[in-house]
């Protein structure tokens, strides 16, 4: 991927799925890569991998959602390598269950990590971008960030917030005139570990909804959405769709509107429980 040589990039929730395929995407295009995530095994194969393919590596355990140590962390980073030019905020958690019994503490879960470990690192890093002179933020959000799904109610909610929250900084570094382009992201079904590490409501089968996810909605490989959202961001593009299924949901949305509400439990009802077949 050209474009990336010589960038200082920050992907956070490297240790496996998009993010690790952003970061080797990113070592391979000549860029160095400050890693993070929570799962230190999976943070370790990335940074074997990034240097082995001869990127400068730093990796470091972070948790997105300590605000403090973000702050430092980002310090530190812009120490290593002299400046940063862009931030991933890749870092996520799933959740599935109806509002109705979700606990409290899982719909604040979802939001700490999804939402507001966007919003630290955006913070904590903006400085850092502006004054390289040449910053990137890519946040990414998600299908979900573009209309509501039943039973995904926390992951909507923060995923929206992402949408809102990047769309908003983009104009505000448009007004300012600041050196900081802003891009939104909605990947689709990716063949990742989200689902198989998500939590649920209780009653939910854990493992046949992920087995559902795996089988039916999850198409594109995560290699091939970090080359979709790294084209997006050489090419400096304010949203990101990342696959079809990502596509055909923003035209539906755009197509109809508040009508989608109307629409969407009809599909999803016969989905669930399909009209016996002719005899």
């Amino acid at each position: 991927m050209k474009g990336f040589a010589g960038k200082v990039a920050v992907v956070t929730g490297a240790g496996s799925g998009i993010g690790q395929a952003l970061a080797l995407e990113l070592a391979r295009s000549g860029a160095s890569v400050a890693i993070s995530d929570v799962n230190t095994e999976g943070l370790e194969a990335t940074a074997s991998r990034c240097a082995a393919i001869g990127a400068h590596v730093k990796a470091d355990r972070l948790d997105v959602t300590e605000r403090e140590a973000f702050a430092v962390y980002a310090d530190d980073v812009a120490s290593h390598f002299g400046r940063v030019n862009q931030i991933y905020n890749n870092a996520g958690v799933a959740f599935t269950g109806d509002v109705e019994v979700t606990e409290f503490k899982d719909l604040e879960r979802v939001v700490d990590v999804d939402f507001w470990g966007v919003v630290n690192g955006t913070k904590v890093f903006l400085p850092h971008l502006i004054s390289s002179g040449d910053g990137h933020v890519v946040n990414i959000s998600s299908v979900f960030g573009l209309l509501g799904m039943p039973g995904q109610a926390a992951y909507c909610a923060a995923k929206f917030a992402v949408r809102g929250f990047t769309e908003a900084l983009n104009q505000e570094m448009v007004i300012a005139g600041h050196p900081v382009r802003v891009t939104s992201v909605h990947p689709g079904g990716i063949k990742t570990g989200i689902a198989r590490n998500m939590t649920t409501a209780a009653g939910l089968d854990k493992q046949a909804l992920a087995r559902e996810f795996d089988s039916q909605l999850a198409k594109l490989s995560p290699e091939k959405a970090a080359l979709i959202i790294l084209d997006g961001v050489r090419r400096k593009k304010v949203r990101v769709l990342v696959g079809s299924d990502a596509r055909t949901f923003d035209v539906a949305v755009r197509l109809t509107g508040a009508g989608i509400q109307r629409i969407l439990p009809k599909i999803l009802a016969r989905a669930n429980h399909p009209s016996p077949e002719p005899s």
